[in-house]
């Protein structure tokens, strides 16, 4: 018998293999691999890093000089310091709005002259909104005459995001820590004021801590490092999608191999 020739009319038509889309479904599995790996790498530096800031917490308190080197104190920030001085109110700030444990309020940012040296800023802590106003009421225009020991850490301006509002100075609002402009606020260079930022350390327990807060003082920070890491939701979230994305492609190409192509009708 003679052999049928089907015409090529009626042959299965077969799709390319380099199409765009298969190019893309290919490339997701390897672009969200290396997302995943320098996440990784992101995790290890920032557990590293939160490590040796511990370790300096650990460490006896400065004593500050009394001109202080601005430009090395990133390679202090979260070092115990000892400050003794007066509190200059005149020029208290508050930041807000703030959060402790559910409670709205603000945090009291005021100069302390030192004892025979700059004037630098330290966050005082957490009050209430009701104790709020009544901060700055109580000594505006004041100097506290008492001298004063402040243990506290050395911190640096915070990163604002984009939705952080622009601080007011001129209408003593503040959102956020600008420790240059606060320094500027409170009588710049010419007053002796240095851009120097601490946080002072409240050692007490919760029950001095709820004392404080229904008397109006300032309840200062825990001495711990609050450093915020999610680089580890990061690798998981990135290791999934690539993981997930590679079994998809696999899906599609072994699709494809089963698949005799598209059929053409056929016509009688």
């Amino acid at each position: 018998s003679k052999k049928s020739h089907v015409p090529a009319l009626y042959k299965p038509r077969q799709d390319p293999w380099l199409s765009p889309t298969m190019l893309l479904i290919g490339f997701v599995p390897i672009f969200t691999f290396g997302l995943g790996t320098w996440q990784l790498k992101r995790l290890k530096w920032k557990i590293s890093l939160i490590d040796e800031l511990e370790e300096k917490l650990q460490l006896a308190p400065l004593s500050l000089p009394s001109k202080i080197n601005v430009s090395v104190i990133p390679d202090f920030i979260f070092r115990k310091v000892v400050l003794r001085g007066r509190w200059d109110h005149a020029h208290t700030m508050l930041l807000a709005p703030r959060v402790r444990e559910g409670v709205h309020g603000v945090h009291v940012v005021t100069p302390l002259i030192r004892e025979n040296g700059s004037t630098v800023l330290v966050d005082r802590g957490f009050v209430s909104s009701e104790h709020a106003s009544a901060i700055l009421r109580q000594h505006q225009g004041s100097k506290d005459d008492d001298d004063v020991e402040v243990l506290g850490m050395l911190r640096t301006s915070q990163a604002r995001n984009r939705f952080t509002p622009d601080n007011e100075p001129q209408n003593g609002k503040w959102y956020w820590t600008d420790v240059q402009a606060m320094a500027e606020y409170a009588g710049g260079e010419l007053a002796g004021v240095q851009p120097v930022f601490v946080e002072q350390i409240f050692e007490g327990h919760a029950g001095d801590a709820e004392f404080n807060l229904g008397k109006g003082i300032p309840v200062g920070r825990p001495a711990t490092v609050d450093l915020r890491n999610s680089h580890l939701s990061y690798v998981i979230t990135w290791y999934a999608l690539s993981g997930f994305t590679a079994f998809m492609f696999a899906r599609v190409v072994l699709n494809k191999k089963k698949s005799p192509g598209r059929k053409m009708p056929r016509f009688n």
